[in-house]
């Protein structure tokens, strides 16, 4: 048995007009097998009726819903623990903490020692594919199999700032090193950030600039200027927005469109 993964070849430029080609890693595409299969194959292997495996299924779910709910790390028997955290933005401002820098809410899940050892123990299997669709390498992975821990993850709920994408995602696949991107507006009362935090290594993330009313995005401090865009996490990195005054107040400015990702 192996994880499938593909490497594609893509152009990695975020800059118009620049191509740079990388092989980026992504996951294969996996069937999913629902709830009443898994309930099938271990009522097969345990002798237990379905329907007592289903009721204790049940039972379980909402016992964990509930516990995470009012904060707590809860154990899954046989597989780990859950919890509930965030992923958020930063200001410099007390004034500006609000629930407005959450950018999103995470389901964190911390595998025991037997589910890290088996995925440790797992091969890789890498299909390669050219700019052209075309396949060119096969190759099984050579890797240490480091296994990443959620609770030490940069964009933890313990560390609101970030964290590194979903698995496979990542160039390279370098999740260890961690790196901060620091997003800020060069003026709060003209426009607005988010984005930003600490991400693993590879991680490809977005930001975005949003200019109040009466205003309009001019650029970010390394000379882009599109408002939201992509960013591959390869080192620290600190972006300003800088924002001017609306010349025509009256076409549309203000922040209600946004731009599209480059």
């Amino acid at each position: 048995m192996a994880i499938k993964v593909k490497a594609i070849e893509r152009n990695v430029s975020f800059q118009e007009g620049v191509e740079k080609f990388a092989y980026v890693l992504q996951a294969d595409l996996y069937s999913r097998l629902s709830d009443t299969k898994v309930i099938q194959e271990a009522a097969l292997r345990s002798g237990i009726s379905k329907g007592a495996i289903n009721a204790a299924w049940d039972a379980i779910g909402e016992v964990i819903k509930a516990w995470a709910t009012e904060g707590h790390s809860v154990a899954i028997p046989g597989l780990g623990s859950m919890r509930f955290g965030l992923r958020s933005t930063s200001v410099q401002n007390v004034n500006d903490v609000s629930s407005n820098l959450i950018t999103s809410r995470r389901v964190i899940f911390t595998p025991n020692v037997d589910i890290k050892r088996e995925l440790a123990e797992t091969s890789v299997s890498i299909t390669c594919y050219d700019r052209n669709g075309n396949l060119v390498k096969r190759v099984t992975s050579s890797d240490d199999g480091d296994i990443e821990d959620p609770d030490n993850e940069g964009g933890g709920d313990d560390n609101p700032g970030g964290g590194s994408g979903s698995g496979g995602d990542n160039e390279g696949g370098n999740q260890n090193r961690q790196f901060t991107i620091t997003v800020l507006s060069a003026d709060t009362e003209m426009g607005t950030v988010t984005g930003g935090g600490t991400f693993s290594e590879g991680s490809v993330i977005q930001i975005s600039a949003s200019p109040k009313i009466g205003n309009q995005f001019e650029k970010w401090s390394d000379g882009v200027t599109t408002p939201n865009r992509n960013i591959t996490v390869t080192q620290n990195l600190t972006l300003t927005a800088q924002f001017v005054a609306d010349e025509n107040p009256g076409g549309g400015g203000g922040g209600d469109n946004p731009g599209d990702y480059d």
